[in-house]
């Protein structure tokens, strides 16, 4: 490759705000629940799916689901699952990103704790999720 295909190919990579291959992730933080929704920042999905909101403590494993909304391939900004239960000031939730695979129906969340329908996404064997703390 000659160096000035080189350095056009580099500008290309580095151009701010171009959108790069990512696997799936989910971004979040502590916030408060009192508005009786749980929000991620970014999700990042290969397909469309679920943002799914499990109870968790330090075990760090997944619990009863109290939450979930769908969420489409790519990245979005902003995803808001309206709760189911109600969770208090320091209870911690884990939001997860899950699939829309194996059920009987599309659009329709199917997952129940160890299921397979809709279950969660991992990327490296790994769930690809973060745990917030409900404030």
């Amino acid at each position: 490759m000659t160096r000035i295909a080189q350095a056009a190919l580099t500008a290309l990579i580095l151009i701010p705000g171009m959108a790069q291959a990512m696997g799936p992730s989910v971004t979040a933080s502590d916030q408060s629940v009192a508005n009786g929704v749980v929000s991620a920042a970014e999700i990042t999905a290969d397909t469309n799916g679920w943002l799914v909101v499990h109870r968790t403590g330090a075990h760090m494993k997944p619990g009863p689901v109290v939450a979930h909304a769908p969420i489409r391939a790519g990245t979005t900004m902003d995803v808001a699952a309206i709760l189911t239960e109600d969770v208090a000031p320091g209870d911690m939730l884990m939001l997860m990103v899950h699939g829309e695979d194996g059920g009987m129906q599309t659009g329709i969340f199917e997952y129940t704790l160890g299921a397979k329908e809709d279950g969660p996404v991992r990327m490296d064997g790994n769930l690809v999720m973060t745990v917030i703390t409900a404030e």
